[in-house]
């Protein structure tokens, strides 16, 4: 059920009970375990467990406190260790400017140097980061167009960082600090965090939670970090280890990637995964690299799709949820007769439907229609993203015209529909105010601001 990403199984005070720590592990449903290492030394016993253990898979990399005597040839090392099969990431890396145990520019160029390498290998990264701010967040910047993706353990930075980070597709962590009576700033960074971004870890033998602190921490421990976690996000257990199972497979690849669902549920709403494939390539949709949401994998090829009765099977009784929204990571309205089926089917029985599109449908099916959507939808959420044509274009990467033709979806919308909502993503450049003012003035539909995260 749980995956811890972040215990130092090598160390010493480890060596007596091992079997029975991996034992007690397994016992609280640990069902895989990543060991980062810190220098090459251990990065060859976390290998060396790895081999020993099936469920063991391992980091290499040097910690920031032992880079004093850093040197590029201790990047062929790494490089060799890497390729061992259970071998699916480059850490634990980072900067620590805490302790005073390795000059800050020796950190700096270590870690530069191992980010490199973890691109070159096309592996993740795992971030130790300690007073390390303001350098850690301009370094990991200056990579956001590289396709990195990294692990901040043992988060300790500002809310804004992780949001930003984030916002850079990469993931957080937090130790069994939250557990902690004084965690109330740590707990609310937590609380506001994407779940979708959030890994599990016990940083064993390290920052044992409650009522285990000041003992060597354990893997098996994870459980008070993962209840503290379902407490301020609302979810059961089983979804936290379910939705964080997934997250370390899309950063690490460990554990099994989940089958298609066709339909998947967020609050008391059921989202109908219609397609993957889009008309439009917007710049921050993950659809085609990651196309994953609180523990459901919603990618499929075209040929995967299935017919309405799936859906319709698959809803039952539509009255039991709020709504039942056609979405996914694609464009509803490339399957507009699918769609049509299933709303009727729900609306028959009880339920509410909304569609969320991109505003599209028109161009796609190559007739209006919005007239068709009378009975059938009750709701429809149009992306309007951008209100300057060229920024539009840009953003979706579509032709201009594809502007004016969302505008106008949306103005004829207003008289078929209950409500028609528009949303822009909180990105820079964006103009929110100006947005707002064209939705609700113009158009004479509700505005929302949809998290880039």
């Amino acid at each position: 059920m749980f995956i811890d990403t972040h215990a130092h199984l090598f160390y010493d005070n480890f060596q007596n009970d091992l079997d029975d720590v991996i034992k007690r592990a397994k016992e609280n449903s640990i069902d895989y375990i990543l060991v980062p290492s810190t220098d090459i030394e251990t990065a060859k016993k976390s290998i060396t467990l790895s081999e020993k253990y099936d469920f063991i898979y391992v980091a290499v990399g040097v910690h920031p406190h032992e880079t004093k005597n850093w040197d590029k040839s201790i990047l062929n090392e790494l490089k060799q260790l890497s390729k061992h099969n259970k071998v699916v990431a480059i850490g634990e890396i980072g900067l620590d400017y805490y302790y005073d145990f390795s000059p800050k520019e020796k950190q700096i160029e270590a870690f530069k140097d191992q980010i490199n390498l973890a691109l070159e290998l096309e592996l993740p990264i795992i971030i130790h980061n300690r007073d390390s701010d303001s350098d850690m967040f301009e370094i990991i910047s200056s990579y956001c167009s590289t396709g990195l993706k990294a692990q901040f353990h043992c988060f300790n930075a500002s809310l804004d960082d992780a949001i930003d980070y984030i916002k850079m597709n990469h993931f957080i962590s937090f130790t069994g600090n939250v557990t902690y009576k004084k965690s109330d700033e740590l707990r609310e960074i937590l609380k506001a965090v994407d779940v979708n971004h959030l890994l599990l870890e016990t940083d064993a033998p390290f920052m044992s939670p409650m009522p285990y602190r000041g003992k060597r921490n354990e893997p098996s421990y994870l459980i008070n970090t993962v209840n503290i976690i379902s407490e301020l996000k609302n979810l059961s257990v089983e979804s936290v280890g379910k939705i964080t199972s997934l997250n370390a497979f899309r950063i690490f690849g460990i554990g099994k990637k989940p089958e298609t669902s066709f339909t998947y549920q967020l609050g008391n709403s059921l989202y109908i995964n219609v397609t993957n494939r889009c008309n439009a390539d917007c710049i921050f949709c993950r659809r085609k690299t990651d196309p994953f949401i609180s523990g459901y994998n919603l990618g499929m090829k075209k040929s995967e799709e299935p017919p309405a009765d799936v859906y319709i099977r698959e809803i039952g009784d539509p009255s039991k949820y709020d709504e039942i929204v056609f979405c996914g990571y694609g464009e509803p309205t490339l399957r507009w007769e699918v769609v049509k089926e299933v709303a009727e089917y729900v609306k028959k029985n009880g339920g509410k439907t909304r569609l969320n599109t991109n505003g599209h449908g028109n161009f796609i099916n190559k007739r209006n229609i919005i007239p068709e959507m009378k009975g059938k939808i009750d709701t429809v959420s149009i992306s309007l993203n951008s209100t300057d044509a060229d920024q539009y274009s840009k953003l979706m990467r579509v032709d201009k015209d594809y502007f004016n033709g969302m505008i106008n979806f949306a103005k004829e919308s207003v008289n078929y529909v209950d409500k028609v909502i528009m949303t822009v993503v909180d990105i820079d450049d964006v103009e929110i105010p100006k947005a707002k003012q064209l939705v609700e003035n113009e158009i004479k539909a509700e505005f929302r601001i949809r998290n880039y995260f």
